[in-house]
């Protein structure tokens, strides 16, 4: 299996929609356009952000045909694939390479990651980036066995740290990068965008990559090339932003993500599909001041 290369920004993005909730697939086509000009890596499809949980099965594949065909190549497409048990996983992973867990609760049985894992990627033959998100976001924060058990499966090439925990965070980074599969980290803490880089990430998969995603990918750069202040400077510009959009209540972040990129004129409009809430108009305020003091407004 060929290893990709990782090592930059994949930007998990929205899914624009029109009023009645369908999708708008004009604009989903030249967000991808405008998102593989921004110099990102990849894009995550059918993800949280994407509002994948709340999609029909042929509406996220009718969603990945569209944002690979798009994309063209010109950057990779990370499939998220949202399943509630193993088999389902199995039929589903032609085209997919991020399996959203199917399991929850602590203490885990390494062996129930490790098996859901070795079985999508027998099953699609693809890589796969594993997900250690903090269970107040639904997610499972692992032990380091279950750790190593998943990250040392065939077909495991990453892993998306979101613990939203900068010791756990440090913790996973520094036992990945000692294992002889030599995984990637990206990662997914919004809450600390440039820190990650300095802490051993390599590269990041986030929702927030989908505003000023050209930004980050300089910042990335500027980390790579070791030109700290020109790093410190743009997060300084960034994380307000970040801060803003992931405001309380967080599940409102798609919306905020939706009505940004629709006053910066990627997409037409900014619906998200019920039970999600359209914004306030103090949220859309909130979001509205935070793009002006980025300069991107």
């Amino acid at each position: 299996m060929e290893r990709p290369d990782l090592n930059g920004l994949i930007a998990a993005i929205v899914t624009p929609m029109r009023s009645d909730a369908s999708i708008d697939e004009e604009s989903l086509r030249r967000y991808v356009d405008w998102l593989a000009g921004q110099g990102v890596r990849g894009l995550a499809v059918n993800v949280d952000t994407g509002e994948g949980p709340h999609l029909f099965p042929e509406e996220r594949l009718r969603i990945l045909r569209i944002v690979a065909e798009q994309a063209g190549g010109r950057v990779l497409v990370v499939a998220g694939l949202a399943a509630s048990f193993t088999e389902q996983a199995c039929r589903l992973a032609a085209d997919l390479v991020f399996p959203i867990s199917a399991y929850q609760g602590e203490p885990l049985d390494p062996e129930i990651p490790a098996s859901y894992h070795r079985a999508v990627a027998e099953a699609s033959g693809l890589p796969l980036i594993a997900f250690q998100l903090q269970p107040a976001l639904g997610g499972v924060n692992f032990s380091a066995e279950t750790i190593e058990a998943i990250m040392s499966t065939d077909g495991v090439v990453a892993i998306k740290e979101a613990s939203f925990d900068a010791k756990r965070f440090v913790e996973t980074a520094r036992l990945v990068k000692s294992l002889p599969s030599g995984p990637t980290v990206l990662n997914g803490n919004d809450n600390f965008l440039l820190e990650a880089y300095l802490l051993g990430a390599e590269g990041a998969l986030l929702g927030f990559g989908t505003l000023a995603a050209r930004e980050q990918v300089q910042m990335h750069r500027a980390v790579r090339e070791n030109d700290l202040p020109h790093a410190f400077e743009l997060r300084d510009m960034l994380q307000p932003l970040c801060d803003a959009i992931f405001a309380l209540p967080v599940r409102d972040y798609r919306a905020r993500v939706k009505h940004a990129l629709m006053r910066l004129g990627v997409i037409d409009e900014a619906h998200v599909r019920p039970p999600l809430r359209p914004l306030s108009k103090d949220a859309r305020d909130l979001v509205d001041g935070a793009l002006k003091e980025a300069g991107l407004r």
